[in-house]
């Protein structure tokens, strides 16, 4: 069953790498989606895929690379659109 995810992710999220680790992280599960910078200091995630390939890859973004600190990550359940890949912006 494919699934939509779209997730807010706060802390120290921008300048440590964070989006490059959720690319590798979805890329290695086959999920599709997009990784971007807001202005508020978060980090913007789009996932779509297998439910359990998305999952681990939520559960990844939870613990960000080493030099991130995640403090939260709001998670909303979104329609699959068909994104077939990965892109960081």
């Amino acid at each position: 069953m494919t699934v939509r995810r779209r997730l807010t992710v706060h802390g120290r999220v921008q300048a440590v790498g964070f989006r490059a680790f959720v690319a590798r992280s979805a890329q290695s599960r086959g999920v599709a989606g997009w990784a971007g910078n807001r202005r508020d200091g978060t980090v913007e995630i789009v996932l779509e895929g297998d439910l359990d390939a998305v999952d681990s890859v939520v559960r990844a973004s939870r613990e960000g690379p080493r030099s991130a600190h995640v403090t939260a990550v709001d998670v909303v359940e979104e329609q699959p659109e068909g994104i077939r890949s990965f892109e960081i912006r």
